[in-house]
């Protein structure tokens, strides 16, 4: 992937595979014979197309960043080094049937369940047209089965509870997921959501988002214990994997959603990762003084989109697929920004939010995604 100097973070302007951390990436796939066999189930396009959402994911938070330094927004809230676990875990649902409530820096969950890239500029433009009428940046579509990011995370939990309740209410082999950071794990809406959860077998997916950080503090100063161990204390089966290697995440993911499917209860995936920046794009420079350079150094030769293309070429996918792929969003990204910015120097009448218009929705339609 070309790399921006303006705009990625230091350590991966000049990145290069490691020998050692390529062995172990392949060895992380074979060492797990459930993982294993998922993974060889996605075929050639299905390994692609997730390359598409990974290289879709970053994109989009350097489209921000671009905005941000040209003072077309003030800031964004970016998750560069996190793309792996929004792409793998969305990546692995049934996408007609399944709902997502992301938080803000898991934006490739909402191009993933099909909402278009203008729409996730709009949001942060607060334009008349945008999802959200103009009224906040934190966008969904339940029309696409997206619940908008909540901004107090740690509610997500009882929140997709409530929907999975609706799912199993219904009988309907339907499986809710949503996101939960590794500071969002210390209060009470989350533990209270996942023993609801648990209590009720609910068929819901907690992804626990273990980045190291709660806003600007270290999780080894805001908790203690390991997160992995967080479900046994509720009984909730639960799949570790590392973050920053999208199969892993994809196939922990997949298993969690079998699981879930089959009527057994909630799970719980936890995946180990880093964000490569501040809180959000004003406090960058803060992140790099107050945590260890060591700490940006270990994440940075773990780049999740930089592991996954060598894993891709050493299957024998050739650079110049890459290549073509990387144009392809290239091109959607700028012209899904400019569409965006039209929108933002058109008419300024703000009308109802398009996510409210039950038309929209069809919610008498049996086809359609039913009130949750």
């Amino acid at each position: 992937m070309r790399r921006y100097p303006a705009f990625d973070p230091p350590e991966y302007l000049d990145w290069t595979p490691d020998p050692e951390l390529i062995v172990s990436y392949r060895r992380r796939i074979e060492q797990d014979s459930r993982r294993r066999a998922a993974i060889e189930s996605l075929a050639h396009g299905d390994l692609l197309s997730l390359y598409r959402d990974l290289l879709r994911t970053r994109l989009h938070d350097i489209g921000l960043k671009r905005w941000v330094k040209t003072g077309v927004i003030s800031k964004a809230w970016l998750g560069t080094g996190e793309e792996a676990v929004t792409v793998g875990t969305v990546g692995a649902l049934d996408r007609e049937l399944d709902v997502v409530c992301p938080m803000i820096r898991n934006a490739g969950a909402l191009h993933m369940m099909g909402v278009p890239l203008a729409d996730l500029f709009r949001g942060y433009l607060a334009t008349p047209d945008s999802l959200s009428g103009g009224r906040d940046l934190h966008i969904g579509d339940l029309g696409r089965n997206v619940l908008q990011p909540i901004s107090h995370m740690g509610t997500n939990a009882q929140v997709m509870a409530g929907v999975a309740l609706s799912f199993s209410n219904r009988e309907e082999p339907r499986v809710a997921l949503t996101f939960i950071g590794d500071g969002a794990t210390r209060t009470a809406a989350f533990h209270e959501g996942a023993n609801l959860a648990a209590v009720l077998g609910l068929p819901v997916i907690f992804v626990v988002q273990d980045n190291q950080v709660a806003l600007g503090t270290r999780r080894d100063q805001h908790g203690r214990g390991d997160p992995g161990e967080l479900g046994a204390a509720y009984g909730i089966p639960t799949w570790t994997a590392d973050g920053n290697h999208l199969l892993d995440t994809w196939a922990a993911a997949r298993l969690a959603a079998e699981h879930c499917r089959s009527g057994a209860g909630p799970a719980m995936v936890v995946a180990r990762t880093f964000r490569m920046g501040g809180h959000a794009t004003h406090d960058e420079r803060e992140a790099r003084t107050t945590f260890d350079p060591t700490l940006f150094a270990h994440w940075g030769r773990r780049d999740p989109i930089g592991l996954y293309e060598a894993w891709l070429l050493d299957e024998g996918v050739t650079p110049d697929a890459l290549e073509t792929i990387e144009g392809e969003v290239t091109s959607e990204m700028d012209e899904a920004a400019d569409e965006a910015l039209a929108s933002r120097n058109g008419p300024k009448t703000f009308n109802t939010p398009p996510n409210v218009d039950p038309n929209r929705f069809g919610w008498t339609s049996s086809l359609a995604i039913r009130p949750i």
